[in-house]
């Protein structure tokens, strides 16, 4: 969910305008940074956004992280089967804690209507077939439902919420079994009981001798709901640990969402993987970047945070919190934005200049950056000199996973608070 007016100062929420899928008045998003969505590129053109599962703006710029398959998968590492278990089996497994339903996914659990729920159930009733859910095997014993996670989260706290922690689900607005409206589990006669326990669901599970490279690419391409899922909403699904929550944490501070003038939406995960790309680079120096495998470089990322002491991780968020604070304190509004010549509207944010500002302002002292934002002036005019640069401008738009991108514009933005700092 997005920041409510009790969240947001008044002085941001004065920036607030309503927008629809094609960015033009009238739609029902309530994100800041409206302007974003008119920036110029050029003249007469628009910065492309990415968009919500509602058509609403995220309030980021798309991305072209450029990247292809180095070589060909060998398909004999590929397995992949197909499972038939009942949704008694199921919710035993839940109990047991050996299936992960990723519970702070919110976008895929919690956000159906008790209405919608219900019908699903419904669906059970009528022996309506439900849609395949897709799952990845952790370990032998344990599954990562990566699509389904809304429908089996359904079906949990209908027959027993206990299981994952949540409200008893009672049934309402059931369209054919209209008698039934009301009801708990409980409440059912003992053979429609039965017949949502024994009913089998199809699961396809891509076993654990896959290699993650391959499981992310296959998962990748299946379409929930009429469009694939994000790179990060797969990282989240697929490697449990403590970097999920860490993520949201580091998202929802105070000078995350100031920095980023409460403009990035968290539906689709953009926010955590912009979070996620400034500790990257901060585990890792952009150096030592050599891939070309940049969703493989934040996979990593993530398992190595997953290993990491709360000392270790206290001091990463104090590095994320003091960079939030210098970039919105040096650029203003304009933060991990584009920003050209002659036009004053502003970006969307870019998540390539948010992980370069950010991790190179995380390496510079206090000292440093009071001189930095003193000198306000001087880094917006080095800052307009690069976006006049089409090398530049292109290392933070197209193909932002090449190597010599990614140190480029490091590099670049080093050279701009170095000679600032200088001057």
């Amino acid at each position: 969910m997005g920041p409510t007016d009790a969240d947001v100062p008044a002085d941001a929420r004065r920036g607030w305008i309503m927008t629809d899928r094609n960015n033009l008045p009238g739609g029902k998003s309530k994100y800041s940074a409206p302007e974003a969505l008119f920036a110029l590129d050029e003249p007469g053109t628009q910065l492309p956004v990415e968009f919500d599962d509602g058509g609403k703006s995220s309030g980021v710029e798309s991305e072209d992280i450029g990247e292809r398959i180095a070589s060909p998968f060998d398909p004999s590492k590929i397995e992949v089967q197909t499972r038939t278990p009942t949704v008694s089996l199921l919710i035993n497994r839940i109990r047991r804690d050996t299936i992960d339903l990723a519970p702070d996914f919110q976008r895929r659990a919690g956000i159906w209507t008790a209405q919608a729920q219900s019908r699903l159930i419904e669906s059970l009733l009528l022996r309506i077939t439900l849609p395949t859910l897709y799952a990845a095997e952790v370990d032998e014993e344990s599954w990562a439902i990566v699509d389904g996670v809304q429908r089996l989260t359904t079906i949990a706290r209908f027959v027993d919420a206990a299981a994952i922690g949540a409200e008893p689900l009672v049934l309402t607005g059931l369209e054919y079994l209209t008698e039934f409206n009301g009801c708990s589990f409980a409440d059912l006669p003992g053979r429609l009981q039965t017949r949502i326990e024994e009913t089998e669901l199809v699961v396809l599970l891509i076993r654990r001798g896959t290699p993650e490279e391959v499981k992310f690419n296959i998962f990748a391409r299946i379409n929930t709901g009429g469009r694939p899922l994000t790179r990060q909403e797969l990282r989240h699904a697929l490697i449990p640990g403590r970097a999920r929550t860490f993520l949201y944490e580091l998202a929802n501070t105070r000078p995350f969402l100031s920095a980023t003038s409460y403009s990035v939406s968290p539906e689709r995960m953009s926010d955590r993987e912009m979070c996620l790309r400034f500790l990257a680079f901060s585990l890792n120096s952009p150096d030592s970047y050599a891939s070309q495998d940049f969703d493989g470089f934040l996979r990593s990322a993530m398992h190595t945070i997953n290993t990491l002491s709360p000392e270790e991780l206290s001091d990463l968020e104090g590095r994320f919190l003091h960079a939030m604070s210098a970039a919105e304190r040096i650029f203003g509004i304009h933060a991990f934005r584009k920003r050209f010549p002659g036009y004053n509207r502003r970006s969307p944010v870019n998540k390539a200049l948010f992980e370069t500002e950010s991790a190179c302002l995380a390496n510079r002292t206090r000292a440093e950056i009071d001189a930095l934002a003193a000198r306000q002036s001087v880094v917006e005019k080095k800052f307009m000199e690069l976006m006049d640069d089409p090398t530049f401008v292109g290392a933070v738009s197209a193909g932002t996973g090449d190597v010599g991108k990614v140190r480029l514009r490091f590099r670049e933005m080093d050279r701009i608070f170095q000679e600032t700092l200088d001057a």
